[in-house]
């Protein structure tokens, strides 16, 4: 457990973040566990959002956004565990998602103005759905799909059914890296294999094993009141509340809302840090005793799964849309060894200056949360705001300076 000392800091970092909900962060929520599942600690404070006297609590639900990839991802290597699918099949995808079958190349090389297109020669396997590397981006990410996204009016957020993911190729499935609607499809795939909403899917065999409540991605209304809204930093820094990237889920009109296995869950922070407990735990939840992966499994989680691209995380974060993302020179700051890429997640393959061990893995959902699993250091963590675009400077120095103090303590313990 942390000491009084490290407990207390902490919270006064967190404290000293959301004094002004207009310009600094309106709401945060901590919570850092372990491989027995304690509460390390919680915590949260601030508003729920820049325009709200409503106190932001540790019993406040938020949308995961991409931190809801790694939970998908996770529902997808229990079928791999239990035989149902194959990593490296591309038959069975096309099989059960023919959609993906026959998607063409997008470009613009021969002129700026005009879209281009040519024929794919290579088949998408699970594996590259989980990995980035199918060659399907984000139209908010990419500016030639931001371009074909207005051409065929495709907006991944705002998703109807998954022909609202229907984006041509930026590559040849397994030629390169690129962040995209990839865990989306392989959501889809989960569904179609076992004849259950993703929903239905994630509370059977992820949620009810570990304990976990009120997370997921149907509510009813008297939950949803729990939800947070978002906030939206303009260009001279002032936060204010806008509507919600996920406007359908977060209004419960769920006729009209795809499930998308890469953006759709809502969660607490204090729930989701149990699922990176089971994890720490070899797949096995500390408090429940229920198995939801094989160990060989939580190890490949922990392995580069695309050591042929070393240099992907100096690319940073490529965007086209100032709205949702800011421009990043680099994923996660480190040292001279490239960073791997895991089954939704980045690896840091050496230590860092918060005092990170080597192969911690951590992603991030666009509302500026961020959830890491450090093995090395039997910690994991999860922060989550609900502000945009990612990569807020408030939320970022938040983030190291929270982890800092853990780690201090940590190493201070040993």
């Amino acid at each position: 457990m942390f000491s009084q000392q490290t407990v207390e800091n902490l919270q006064n970092l967190i404290s000293e973040s959301v004094k002004d909900p207009k310009r600094d962060i309106p709401g945060v929520s901590v919570s850092i566990t372990n491989s027995k599942g304690d509460d390390l600690f919680q915590y949260a404070a601030g508003k729920e959002s820049a325009d709200s006297d409503e106190d932001l609590t540790t019993g406040s639900i938020f949308w995961l956004a991409s931190a809801s990839k790694f939970v998908t991802t996770i529902a997808l290597l229990q079928l791999v565990d239990q035989g149902k699918v194959e990593l490296d099949s591309s038959d069975q995808v096309s099989k059960y998602v023919p959609e993906l079958s026959n998607l063409p190349i997008i470009s613009s090389e021969k002129n700026k103005d005009e879209l281009n297109f040519k024929p794919s020669s290579q088949k998408i396997t699970l594996r590259h759905l989980l990995t980035h590397t199918s060659g399907l981006g984000y139209t908010f990410s990419r500016k030639i799909l931001q371009k074909y996204g207005k051409v065929f009016n495709i907006n991944e957020l705002e998703a109807k059914n998954e022909r609202g993911l229907l984006l041509p190729l930026l590559f040849e499935p397994g030629t390169n890296l690129v962040y995209g609607v990839g865990i989306d499809w392989a959501g889809v795939l989960l569904e179609r294999i076992t004849g259950k909403s993703l929903n239905d899917y994630l509370i059977e065999n992820v949620f009810n094993p570990l304990g976990i409540e009120e997370t997921g991605l149907e509510f009813d209304s008297e939950t949803r009141k729990k939800f947070v809204p978002l906030s939206h930093r303009d260009k001279k820094g002032i936060l204010s509340r806008i509507d919600h990237g996920n406007k359908k889920l977060f209004e419960g009109d769920y006729k009209n809302a795809f499930q998308a296995g890469g953006s759709s869950i809502f969660a607490k922070p204090k729930e989701y840090i149990k699922i990176l407990a089971s994890i720490l735990n070899n797949g096995v939840s500390p408090k429940t005793g229920k198995r939801i992966l094989q160990k060989e499994t939580v190890d490949s989680l922990f392995v580069n799964q695309v050591p042929q691209f070393s240099n992907f995380g100096k690319d940073g974060i490529k965007h086209a849309n100032d709205y949702l993302t800011k421009e990043l020179a680099q994923l996660y700051p480190q040292g001279g060894r490239p960073q791997g890429w895991g089954f939704s997640m980045v690896i840091n393959s050496e230590g860092s200056e918060t005092g990170r061990g080597t192969n911690t893995i951590w992603w991030c959902g666009v509302a500026n949360l961020f959830w890491w699993i450090d093995r090395e250091n039997d910690v994991a963590g999860f922060l989550a705001t609900q502000i945009t675009p990612l990569v807020d400077v408030n939320v970022k120095t938040l983030w190291v300076k929270i982890e800092k103090e853990i780690y201090s303590d940590l190493q201070n313990g040993k």
